[in-house]
């Protein structure tokens, strides 16, 4: 039997859960940038998580091992995790996810992220970043993977704030999914992993253009 075009594949109504269930957040209960990003991908529905830790990502690896709603996959290599998620994808039609660190972790995941651009796979490729007031400094570890992956994504973020993590989770995981899909990356700055927030699910999108 062959296999489905992406375009096939993804066709119809993106299957993306815009509206989770309410009983699964709390809004208003104080958590760390880290803890609001595993909520999200909770509250997204995701399953499957791919990737590896690094210094720049780790507030949120340690959280990751307390989640009991998706499974996370240790790889071995940054692009192994990125199209371990391309494939994840195919396979399953949903949105593949994987996490990696800053810097040289962060660049060894831009070819599966341009693969999946030129295939039209969706994918949400979440990269460490140094702390705000780091960044422009050639810090340990410092690259502008926002700017690097600019020409091969479907669109790039760079969180600095804790309490933009849900709304950008929520707009990466959906232009991903809808349209022509494709991979959004979503660097995540060590302030906005460690800075506290008040969890609250974006109840709307606004979306220009």
């Amino acid at each position: 039997m062959a296999l489905p075009t992406p375009l096939q594949a993804f066709s119809g109504v993106p299957k993306i859960n815009t509206a989770p269930d309410k009983q699964t957040i709390v809004d208003g209960e104080k958590m760390t940038g880290a803890q609001a990003l595993i909520r999200s991908l909770e509250d997204l529905g995701v399953e499957d998580v791919f990737g590896i830790p690094g210094g720049a990502i780790l507030p949120v690896y340690h959280e990751i091992k307390d989640n009991t709603k998706f499974r996370f996959v240790l790889m071995r290599h940054e692009q192994a995790a990125g199209h371990a998620a391309e494939g994840y994808a195919l396979a399953t039609g949903k949105v593949g996810v994987c996490i990696v660190t800053s810097g040289p972790g962060a660049t060894n995941v831009v070819t599966a992220i341009a693969d999946a651009n030129m295939d039209s796979v969706p994918m949400v490729v979440i990269t460490g970043q140094v702390g705000v007031q780091a960044i422009g400094t050639d810090a340990f570890q410092e690259a502008d993977i926002v700017g690097i992956t600019y020409p091969v994504s479907k669109h790039s973020f760079l969180v600095t704030r804790a309490q933009d993590i849900p709304r950008v989770l929520s707009e990466a995981y959906y232009i991903a999914n809808t349209g022509r899909p494709g991979p959004v990356v979503v660097d995540l700055t060590k302030t906005a992993q460690t800075g506290d927030m008040y969890y609250s699910w974006p109840q709307r999108m606004i979306l220009p253009g």
